[in-house]
């Protein structure tokens, strides 16, 4: 009998949430929305995730050697690290501005915790059976998005040295998986139809790192923001032509890898925008954050349909369980 198979892909949902959520409250912080809708999208993100770890125990501890699996697949595994990381992003934007104790000890707990996983899985792959065609932009996920979302987290709830510890834990994990995922890419086969949304991650690095640079120098546009941003710039005119790719691609949960890279994105542009205000700057602010809004909107409101025509999780046999565990 047939089981509904729950992907760790799952929890880039809340991840995605998260980010828009962030991407709001920068916008409030400025005075141009409530921060409230930012807050309000982050205890959104908060109750998507608990249902996204619902169903995700409830399909591991529905057959055994399932999580054991997961955590062993060399193409899986990175995402289960957003279980771990979307909780900094909430408890740090979402929480801790109403109770900063309780917010840090959030903070602190998750951000270990993605330590701990990120070191654990990087291992995994020293041991394990890699191939270079199994590698993708998700990995990226566990020490790079984990390292860089504990900094901006970190720093938010005033404990900088430790962000400046994850800002290096994220860097420098970034500068190391990102030669070898562009070598991937471009000497490789072309990504398997169901991994090339992940190519939307590319965009993410440069984006989160310039979020949690800003997070620790008070928002103020240096030379290492302006060279963070100078990668950035070229990874989304990368995107631009990727374009084509994508819209050939049938919806699945992977769509969810679209959402918090450009809400990422869409956050370090605002803070560009309120550094510069350039003429008009308020117009940029409103057309960068409704423009993000409409596209995770979108991936939410195509997500709500698919659940509901029940087309969203694919179904998983009890063999092909037990062949990959």
């Amino acid at each position: 009998m047939a089981v509904q198979r729950i992907p760790l892909n799952v929890f880039s949902m809340a991840f995605g949430l998260a980010g828009l959520g962030g991407t709001w409250v920068t916008a409030g912080q400025a005075g141009h929305v409530p921060v409230t809708v930012g807050r309000a999208l982050i205890g959104l993100a908060a109750v998507v995730w608990l249902v996204s770890v619902g169903w995700y125990l409830r399909y591991v501890c529905g057959g055994r050697g399932r999580l054991r699996a997961d955590l062993e697949d060399p193409v899986a595994s990175p995402f289960a690290s957003l279980a771990l990381i979307a909780p900094m992003l909430m408890a740090s934007l979402g929480l801790a501005p109403y109770s900063p104790t309780a917010g840090k000890i959030l903070v602190d707990v998750f951000l270990v915790l993605t330590v701990l996983f990120a070191g654990w899985l990087t291992g995994q792959w020293i041991v394990g059976h890699l191939e270079l065609d199994q590698i993708h932009p998700g990995y990226y996920l566990p020490a790079v998005a984990g390292g860089l979302v504990a900094c901006a987290s970190a720093a938010r709830v005033g404990q900088t040295l430790l962000a400046v510890v994850m800002f290096g834990f994220g860097v420098i994990s970034w500068f190391i998986l990102g030669s070898v995922v562009t070598g991937r890419l471009l000497h490789r086969p072309r990504l398997p139809a169901p991994l090339l949304p992940t190519m939307a991650i590319e965009v993410a690095p440069p984006a989160i790192a310039s979020v949690a640079f800003f997070a620790l120098d008070m928002g103020r546009v240096d030379f290492i923001a302006a060279v963070l941003a100078g990668y950035g710039l070229l990874m989304v005119i990368v995107q631009l032509r990727l374009l084509p790719l994508y819209a050939r691609l049938r919806f699945t949960v992977a769509t969810w890898a679209f959402t918090f890279s450009w809400a990422v994105v869409a956050t370090t542009t605002l803070h560009w925008i309120e550094a510069g205000k350039p003429a008009g700057h308020v117009v940029y602010t409103y057309l960068v954050l409704g423009a993000v809004t409409v596209l995770i909107g979108g991936i939410a409101a195509r997500t709500v349909l698919a659940l509901a025509r029940g087309e969203l999780l694919r179904p998983a046999s009890p063999a092909s369980d037990a062949s990959s565990s």
